[in-house]
């Protein structure tokens, strides 16, 4: 049977009005004054209905199906109903959900995305990222653009008539950006010809709008060597006509779609060889400044990303949820649940409704935490310059703690909900594989989670000596205090605080450590940011369960739920810090000392 997907709106509210208090903050900021809670959800519930009923429709056919590249012209085909929903996506205005104004677009919050987004990984993956790159491409552009490019590419992306991509990816780089060889000889006029070759270039290629606005990272003749002499340009499918909004689809560039990756997941998205052959394109932002210009989309795609692993874990568990209410096997081991049936649902097991609350706490979790994430970024408009400066170091410190924390779930979460589903999960008519192999994914691309545990703990946190860190473990700390007294609070609290006493500690010798030699660092990395990412849940998972102690009483089960998925993820989930931290203090030595050719 096909997968089901109903919108967590309850959970939605719960959140952002609940936990917290968005439109408040909100209003603080001038472009969001008159922002309410009504607006909030009433946006949401129509975004849901979209995924629900037209994207999710098409998530296991667009996976069957693929997308289909024809040699002969470079054409590459999208699955059969992506384009027509992506017409009914642009119809309804999503595109411009959360974009400037100036450039036609309506101006929400960037939350609301957010919460979007959520619903449109979790039911559709593949279709989403074509849209989402895109947005990536508006952001850069956005910031770095001049006015023409911004006259000319940004009205087209807002509206949807236009989608984009980021190409940064070449077959003997991936992450070390330094080693890219395309080259971009000035044609004297402005303009560039871009010559080179990338790969796994997500929608590369397609036919689902007139245009594609490629942003290429390329070198100049006489840029240095490594990252220092990056530039970024844009390169259009089709060269516009026009300077403006009105601008018309021109003469075909040369940069074509060579051949499409046959993947694991995510078969419906188009994953791209592209050829560059004196591609015309023009300058993103100033010479050899490229990765800072393309920075700004790929940190946004660093959020997006964790939030496609946030999606699959909500529907992943959905789906697992209803199986095993129906689905009989075996007796209770505390006696028939089901006396008048065969057999009891298995969710009658307890290591059963394991993996079915690990997967709801870490969606839960992962939830509060990516909305509170989305506020930082709406907050930076901030008159407050110290609320921008906050919010700043905010985004900084958790962009590679939601990117891989919350992928890292998400393939955990899906497996284990495939593992309830047993031999039915591992076939394709449930639909719960799909989820798995798209997950995985997750975790490699837009830097692998390896790197984001590089860049929180050496970049983020080491390189000014635990700042914005000890800005969050303040926040920890206030609440600590608050609720120190409050005995109803104390299976929360305590552990809480311990644990941020703990991750404080681990972190002084950690940097004593990379003194005396960079691969501690590498060595503890991936450790630390599971502690980080626990500590953070922790937090989150504390606030709600207050929230839910207080409302218990009203008679509403939600509150109940949120209680019990509280108190699982402090006894089930949050012990792995234990573990976490041991190996984290391990060293490196035992990581380094054999040799390479002995592997």
């Amino acid at each position: 049977m096909p997968a089901i997907y109903h919108p967590p709106l309850r959970d939605m509210r719960f959140v952002m009005h609940e936990l917290l208090d968005v439109t408040t903050a909100l209003n603080e900021v001038p472009a969001y004054a008159d922002i309410d809670a009504d607006t909030i959800d009433q946006v949401l519930e129509e975004a849901g209905k979209f995924c629900a009923e037209v994207l999710l429709p098409l998530n296991l056919s667009g996976d069957q199906e693929g997308c289909h590249f024809d040699a002969a012209t470079h054409v590459v085909t999208v699955p059969k109903g992506f384009k027509q929903a992506y017409q009914q996506y642009c119809d309804g205005g999503w595109p411009s959900l959360s974009a400037d104004p100036d450039f036609g677009g309506q101006g929400l919050p960037h939350l609301i995305e957010i919460a979007f987004s959520e619903m449109k990984y979790a039911t559709n993956q593949a279709w989403t990222m074509y849209p989402s790159l895109a947005h990536g491409a508006y952001t850069a552009l956005l910031a770095h653009g001049t006015d023409e490019q911004k006259k000319v590419y940004l009205p087209k992306i807002v509206s949807g008539e236009w989608l984009g991509t980021m190409c940064l990816t070449e077959s003997h780089c991936g992450t070390d950006l330094g080693m890219l060889r395309t080259k971009a000889e000035p044609v004297g006029d402005g303009t560039y010809r871009l010559t080179g070759n990338k790969i796994f270039i997500s929608a590369g290629e397609h036919d689902m709008a007139a245009n594609i606005v490629h942003l290429v990272l390329a070198r100049l003749p006489d840029a240095p060597a490594g990252s220092k002499g990056i530039s970024l340009f844009v390169v259009p499918k089709f060269m516009p006509i026009g300077t403006d909004a009105n601008a018309a689809v021109g003469e075909r560039n040369p940069i074509f779609c060579g051949a499409i990756e046959h993947k694991m997941g995510i078969h419906g998205n188009a994953t791209c060889q592209l050829n560059l052959d004196g591609a015309i394109g023009t300058m993103v932002g100033a010479p050899n400044k490229g990765l800072a210009a393309m920075f700004v989309m790929m940190n946004g795609a660093r959020l997006g990303v964790g939030v496609q692993g946030l999606g699959l874990t909500e529907i992943a568990y959905q789906n697992a949820a209803a199986y095993a209410k129906d689905r009989i096997q075996g007796r209770s081991l505390t006696g028939p649940k089901s006396p008048d049936q065969q057999a009891d649902p298995i969710i009658v097991h307890p290591d059963v409704r394991k993996m079915l609350l690990t997967a709801r706490a870490y969606a839960e979790g992962g939830r509060a935490f990516a909305t509170w994430v989305a506020l930082q970024s709406d907050l930076l408009n901030h008159p407050d310059e110290a609320v921008r400066k906050d919010a700043d170091d905010m985004m900084a410190l958790m962009t590679p703690v939601v990117k891989a924390f919350m992928t890292d779930n998400g393939f955990f979460a899906a497996s284990g909900c495939l593992q309830v589903f047993g031999g039915h999960g591992y076939i394709a008519e449930w639909g719960v594989e799909q989820m798995v192999r798209d997950a995985r994914i997750n975790m490699i691309y837009e830097g692998t989670n390896t790197i984001q545990a590089l860049d929180l703990l050496g970049r983020k946190i080491l390189s000014d000596n635990g700042a914005k860190m000890k800005k969050f473990g303040k926040m920890v700390q206030d609440f600590v205090e608050a609720e120190g007294t409050n005995e109803a609070m104390a299976e929360f609290v305590n552990p809480l605080a311990d644990l941020g006493d703990k991750t404080t500690k681990l972190t002084m010798e950690l940097g004593m450590k990379a003194f005396q030699s960079p691969d501690e660092v590498g060595a503890a990395a991936v450790d630390y940011l599971r502690v980080v990412g626990h500590l953070i849940y922790a937090y989150f998972w504390a606030r709600m369960a207050k929230i839910a102690l207080e409302k218990e009483s009203s008679g509403d089960p939600f509150y109940r739920a949120k209680l019990a998925t509280a108190r699982f993820y402090f006894a089930k989930l949050l012990p792995e810090t234990a573990s976490a931290i041991r190996s984290a203090r391990a060293g490196s030595k035992v990581l380094m000392e054999l040799e390479a050719e002995l592997f």
